[in-house]
């Protein structure tokens, strides 16, 4: 079922996605080469709970960190580990905040320290195409709107759309429906109404789109071990237009 948000839960999501947001600018200050993703999941909880909310991560079951971060040609959910980060490497934090029954979630890759020109671009592709298709949450519009054009910034670069894990709903839960796919047709999916709010995920790969699930049951990896990025961002329907709630 899709859960419609009144003009008051959403400045409550506001409210929650801004701290989310502002604990990513605070991790973001101390991704270099030497640090570790513990190190960073420290930083991301600290934030988050001195602002007066809790990990929405941490509310999952069975998972017991504040953010996921997956470096290189890992995908989706990483679990935080004592590895220094190396130069070169690029590296998803994807976190949220969870605050007066509501979450919010994003999720950004970064360059640690200097990346190769090849990473640049590939990160920069990642960046635009949800940038771009933060448009598409508008309302009489409809989910395979915001699917296809992913899919077609994407695949236009020479990359390729992770299929198997896909954005979604947010809200109460911190994956709600609908399903928003990085693959689809305009037109097509439920149609979008005000009061709607996406974790919109841009989630590809540099080389095949197939992944499979590591052993420790959660940290997803490309099959080919080529590299992959992740761009997120909770945007809610609004008779304005498109509103994205995490933003520092």
């Amino acid at each position: 079922m899709i859960y419609l948000k009144t003009a008051e839960e959403i400045k409550i999501m506001q409210k929650v996605g801004r701290i989310a947001a502002l604990a990513m600018k605070e991790v973001s200050k101390n991704i270099q080469p030497g640090v570790t993703s513990l190190d960073l999941d420290k930083i991301a909880e600290d934030v988050i709970l001195k602002l007066g909310a809790e990990p929405s991560f941490k509310r999952v079951e069975g998972y017991k960190h504040t953010i996921c971060a997956t470096p290189n040609c890992q995908v989706v959910h990483g679990i935080p580990t004592n590895k220094k980060l190396k130069k070169g490497d690029i590296l998803v934090i994807d976190l949220g905040a969870y605050h007066k029954g509501f979450h919010s979630d994003m999720a950004k890759t970064f360059a640690v320290g200097e990346i190769s020109n090849e990473n640049r671009l590939f990160l920069s592709v990642g960046e635009k195409t949800l940038n771009k298709v933060i448009g598409e949450v508008k309302i009489g519009g409809h989910v395979g709107d915001i699917s296809s054009s992913i899919q077609e910034n994407i695949e236009r670069s020479g990359y390729s759309v992770v299929r198997e894990f896909v954005g979604h709903g947010v809200g109460r839960e911190l994956h709600e429906d609908p399903l928003v796919p990085g693959v689809g047709e305009k037109g097509t999916g439920p149609q979008i109404k005000e009061g709607m709010v996406f974790a919109v995920e841009v989630i590809y790969n540099k080389g095949g789109g197939q992944v499979r699930i590591l052993s420790d049951g959660w940290t997803v990896e490309t099959n080919d071990k080529l590299d992959s990025g992740l761009f997120e961002l909770t945007v809610a329907a609004t008779k304005k237009g498109p509103l994205v709630l995490t933003s520092a």
